[in-house]
C-alpha cells in the first residue's frame, strides 16, 4: 500500500500539535509491513526523521512555468498565497509519483488532496486535526470554511480526530455520517520516561503548555490560578507557550495581583515540554474547544496528573484525568488545590494516569487508517 501523505508541520519543526500528530500516526502505520508513506512538507529543514517515510519538499519541485517555488514551512501572513502554491507543486507530483490513496492532513493541504485526486484518479481521505470553528470560537473566517467545506466534499472518506471533531464535521459542514469516523490520537512512546524526574523544590508547579490563543481558554487558566492562590501561597504556575493572547495574559496576571508566582517561559518543543511536565505536580488543559488535545496524554506518560476540558476529544478517552468545563474556574481551582495538597490524589492520578496512556498507541490508530484505506480502495 503506497499512501501519498499532504502535511503542513512535520518535527522537530512544529508549531503545534499537527506537526506532533501527523509523526506518530505516519511512525505508527509503517509499523505494517506493507505500508509505504510519502510525506509531502511545504518546506523540510533536513533533519527530519525520515527512517519510516520519505519526505519530498514542495520547495524542491520544479513547476513548469515557475521553476521551483519558495515555501516558509510556517504559517506566514500570505498563508492562502502558500496553500495556493502547495497546490501547484501537488499538480506535478500526482502526475510522477506511484501511490494508491491520497491522505491530506488538516485544511492547509486539502486543495493540494483534491487536485491530486482529479489528476490521478485515486481516492482521497482527509484528516480533520481541527475546524475553524475551533479555532475561532464561532466567528469563521469564510475563505477557510470555503477550503475546509471543499475538502470535505471532494473527499472519499473524512477522519476526525474525536467525536467532538466529527459532530462537528457533520453539523456544521453537512456531511453524511456514513462518510465520516473518528481515530482519535494517540501519544508517542518515550524511549526512557524515568530519565523525566521532578526536581525537589518548597512549592508546588502547575503548568498550561499550548498556543495562547482563545481556542486554548488561558484565561480561565489565570483566573482559576487566582482562586488557588486565594488559599495558599505554596504554588507557581507557569504559562509556557506563545500566541496572540499573550500580552493580554501577562496584563490579567498582574492585575490578579499574582505575577509574582506566574512564569511565562515562552514557546517550548521537543525534550523541553517533557522536562516541563516531568517537572510539574499539575497540568491544565482548558480548551474552549479542542479538537483532541496530545498534551494532557504527555503529561500523563511522565507521570504529571491533569486537568481537562469536557470540552476536549481526549475526554472521550481517559479516564484518570479530572475532567471540568472550561468556564467553570471554581471546579478548576478546587482540582488543583486538591492535586496538591492531598499526596495519595497527586499519586493516584500519576500512577494510573502513566498506565492508561500507555496503552492509547499510535500503531492501533495507525490500524483504523488502514481499515480506512482499504475500504474507500475497495469501494473505488
Amino acid at each position: 500500500m503506497n499512501a501519498l501523505m499532504f502535511g503542513w508541520e512535520f518535527p522537530p519543526h512544529i508549531l503545534g500539535g499537527l506537526g506532533t500528530a501527523s509523526y506518530g500516526l505516519t511512525r505508527g502505520m509503517a509499523q505494517q509491513e506493507d505500508m509505504h508513506i510519502t510525506f509531502i512538507l511545504p518546506k523540510p529543514w533536513g533533519d527530519e526523521d525520515q527512517s519510516f517515510l520519505r519526505i519530498i519538499g514542495a520547495n524542491s519541485v520544479d513547476v513548469p512555468g515557475r521553476g521551483r517555488i519558495e515555501f516558509s514551512g510556517r504559517y506566514p501572513d500570505n498563508l492562502v498565497e502558500e496553500i495556493g502554491n502547495y497546490d501547484e507543486v501537488a499538480s506535478v507530483l500526482a502526475r510522477q509519483l506511484d501511490f494508491d490513496i491520497i491522505h491530506s492532513h488538516d485544511w492547509l493541504t486539502y486543495p493540494a488532496g483534491v487536485t491530486a485526486k482529479r489528476l490521478s484518479g485515486k481516492p482521497l481521505v482527509i484528516h480533520v486535526h481541527a475546524t475553524d470553528f475551533d479555532r475561532s470560537r464561532g466567528n469563521v473566517n469564510p475563505i477557510v470554511y470555503s477550503i475546509e467545506r471543499r475538502g470535505m466534499d471532494e473527499a472519499d472518506h473524512i477522519m476526525c480526530v474525536s467525536n467532538l471533531t466529527r459532530q462537528t464535521v457533520i453539523e456544521k459542514y453537512g456531511q453524511d455520517p456514513n462518510k465520516v469516523s473518528t481515530v482519535h490520537n494517540a501519544v508517542e512512546p518515550l524511549a526512557n520516561p524515568d530519565e523525566f524526574q521532578k526536581h525537589p523544590r518548597k512549592d508546588k508547579l502547575v503548568t498550561f503548555l499550548g498556543r495562547i490563543t482563545m481556542q486554548k481558554g488561558p484565561e480561565y487558566f489565570v483566573e482559576a490560578a487566582a482562586r488557588v492562590l486565594e488559599k495558599t501561597d505554596g504554588v507557581r504556575f507557569v504559562m509556557a507557550g506563545s500566541g496572540d493572547m499573550m500580552n493580554k495574559m501577562i496584563d490579567l496576571v498582574a492585575k490578579r495581583g499574582i505575577a509574582d508566582k506566574f512564569h511565562f517561559p515562552g514557546f517550548m518543543r521537543g525534550r523541553q515540554v517533557q522536562e516541563i511536565l516531568a517537572d510539574s505536580d499539575v497540568y491544565i488543559m482548558p480548551s474552549v474547544s479542542e479538537p483532541f488535545g496530545i498534551s494532557p496524554l504527555e503529561a500523563m506518560q511522565v507521570g504529571c496528573p491533569s486537568i481537562i476540558s469536557h470540552q476536549s476529544g481526549c475526554a472521550e478517552i481517559l479516564t484518570h484525568a479530572i475532567k471540568t468545563d472550561y468556564w467553570d474556574i471554581d471546579a478548576m481551582a478546587d482540582a488543583i488545590y486538591a492535586i496538591v495538597k492531598y499526596p495519595a490524589m497527586y499519586k493516584s492520578l500519576s500512577e494510573l494516569g502513566r498506565e492508561e496512556v500507555n496503552n492509547i498507541r499510535w500503531y492501533d490508530a495507525g490500524l483504523k487508517v488502514r481499515k480506512i484505506y482499504d475500504k474507500v480502495i475497495n469501494r473505488w
